[in-house]
């Protein structure tokens, strides 16, 4: 059996990551102090997979998981020069997700820790974004996060580890699922979001009056529907669409998009403080923080409330398991240790405590 938590001055984790399209392991070492290290961090991508498609299949992703974990184990420890007795604990996605997915990943994990004597950590996936900022960049508790995903666009107060209180949500499409179909509309291809971003590069973004969904309203929510909406509408009355018709209408969605991402965080800020929970930072996460037009005004407007605006590298905006192994490293410190018997969970919200919601767990689906 592995030494304790107390018995060691650094805690040292395998993650596993299978909640959709990414086959993913890492190591990543706490240090005493808290500080962290990506000992390694291998991402095998199902996007070839799905193309054809125009996005996940969850089969088709099962059966990758299956086909791919052990090896992408395998080169994690490698990469990271350690054996199993250099481990503390293997932490793993217990949803929400693609069930299939996350049943392989948890499945391997449950297996490798019960042959190895170490400890298993099932965690919520949205967990390790939301604790992402403390390995990248030292985050101090509480800050205000914007989680923008394919399955997720919330605003959560993050106030210590297991301490996670919903501001807001989208009340209907996530905004990664919104790029999605923007990008399949305008025949973009997949994934939509950086199809998107490269497209609006060269693209007027004031051509076309979209609209910004919730905007001004009093809450902390999102809606992304209507605006979707209304660029297919805008498509319909150009068509057949030239090339700069295809970068304006990008460039407009991107700004529209931006538009309420940072109003809504605006209001998010002053509701914690309005609580006596004022933020250390703003700190963005998920696949779509990895859009520049969206950080800088996402950076634009956190400095313009006075804090300092954090988002990790694109590798570790998207799906990743170095985020899964930290914040299983952070529990583990904690010594706020999940039950290992954790079922596989397609739905699960990272507040549970509030009230069910579209967006606060995977595509489409109340949790």
């Amino acid at each position: 059996m592995t030494a304790s938590p107390q018995q060691r001055p650094a805690l040292t984790v395998l993650g596993i990551e299978t909640s959709c399209d990414e086959t993913a392991a890492a190591v990543v070492r706490r240090s005493a102090g808290g500080s962290g290290e990506i000992l390694s961090n291998v991402v095998l991508s199902q996007i070839e997979d799905h193309a054809a498609f125009g996005g996940v299949v969850p089969e088709i992703a099962a059966r990758a998981h299956v086909d791919a974990l052990d090896g992408v184990i395998a080169a994690a420890m490698r990469d990271a020069g350690l054996d199993w007795a250099g481990l503390d604990g293997i932490a793993v996605t217990a949803g929400p997700g693609l069930i299939g997915g996350v049943l392989v990943g948890l499945m391997t994990a449950r297996a490798v820790a019960a042959a190895r004597g170490l400890p298993l950590l099932p965690l919520n996936h949205l967990e390790g974004h939301a604790l992402t900022a403390r390995l990248t960049d030292g985050a101090a508790f509480p800050y205000l996060l914007l989680l923008v995903s394919g399955g997720h666009t919330q605003l959560v107060a993050i106030e210590g580890v297991g301490q996670y209180r919903r501001l807001g949500t989208t009340i209907d499409d996530a905004l990664g699922e919104a790029f999605d179909k923007a990008a399949k509309l305008l025949g973009l291809g997949y994934p939509g979001g950086p199809a998107v971003e490269r497209a609006a590069a060269p693209g007027n973004p004031a051509r076309f009056a979209l609209p910004r969904p919730l905007k001004g309203t009093p809450n902390c929510d999102f809606s992304f529907s209507g605006l979707k909406t209304a660029l297919r509408l805008q498509a319909e009355a150009l068509a057949p669409l030239a090339e700069q018709d295809v970068a304006d209408l990008c460039a407009g969605f991107q700004a529209a998009v931006t538009d309420v991402l940072t109003d809504r965080v605006r209001r998010a800020i002053r509701s914690m403080r309005a609580d006596g929970v004022p933020p250390t930072a703003l700190v963005a996460a998920g696949g779509v923080a990895s859009n520049a037009t969206i950080r800088r005004g996402l950076d634009r407007d956190s400095a313009s409330e006075g804090l300092p605006f954090l988002v990790p590298p694109p590798s570790l905006c998207t799906d990743n398991a170095a985020m899964m192994a930290w914040a299983g490293a952070e529990r583990m410190a904690a010594g706020l240790l999940p039950e290992p018997a954790v079922s596989a969970r397609p739905r699960w919200p990272l507040d549970e405590a509030s009230d069910p919601a579209v967006g606060a767990g995977r595509r489409g689906a109340r949790a």
